[in-house]
């Protein structure tokens, strides 16, 4: 046989064999999935704790200041009401007894009066009383994605909500986010 033939019987074959592989790999690449079929979805959530500060106003009553801490307004008017009283009793030496003694018993009595008066005497304030308080509220940190590929079933975590279907891509699961349209 001639060379010639010889080489374009072997090129023809190799080029064949070339062929026949390539086919056999597109034919795979083919047969592959592009998409997993999404089963059920889970959402996946954490609680989220805000503090913030709450403030009222409160209604408080104080002792007022005492401006005369020894009593002695209560203590004088008392003495001088009692004197006039006891001096409205008896005659002579027992009018002077009384009026000394009325002078005295008014002045306690004033005292105690004033004592009195100034332990009840109240001032209201306003105050603001604030506290913090939390807040909580869940959000929404991802999905268990349950899916279907070639009649098996697997579990992935995507950051977004899938729709039907998920991407495939050399067989695996594409867990990316997909890009939005612009």
């Amino acid at each position: 046989m001639d060379s010639s033939i010889i080489r374009s019987i072997t090129i023809g074959s190799i080029s064949l064999v070339a062929l026949a592989v390539a086919s056999v790999g597109g034919c795979t690449e083919m047969s592959q999935p592009k998409f997993a079929d999404v089963v059920a979805v889970k959402e996946i959530t954490e609680t989220i704790t805000t503090p913030r500060e709450e403030c009222r106003d409160v209604q408080v009553q104080t002792k007022a200041p005492v401006k005369d801490s020894n009593r002695i307004a209560g203590t004088v008017i008392g003495g001088v009401v009692g004197a006039v009283l006891g001096n409205q009793i008896g005659g002579g030496r027992g009018k002077t007894v009384a009026t000394i003694a009325g002078g005295a018993g008014g002045a306690y009595a004033g005292n105690k009066v004033q004592d009195g008066l100034q332990e009840s005497d109240v001032v209201t304030t306003t105050r603001r009383d604030c506290k913090t308080v939390y807040d909580k509220a869940k959000k929404v940190v991802g999905y268990d994605v349950t899916y279907r590929l070639k009649d098996k079933e697997g579990v992935v975590r995507t950051s977004f909500r899938p729709g039907s279907t998920l991407p495939v891509e050399n067989g695996m699961v594409v867990v990316t986010p997909p890009v939005a349209a612009q």
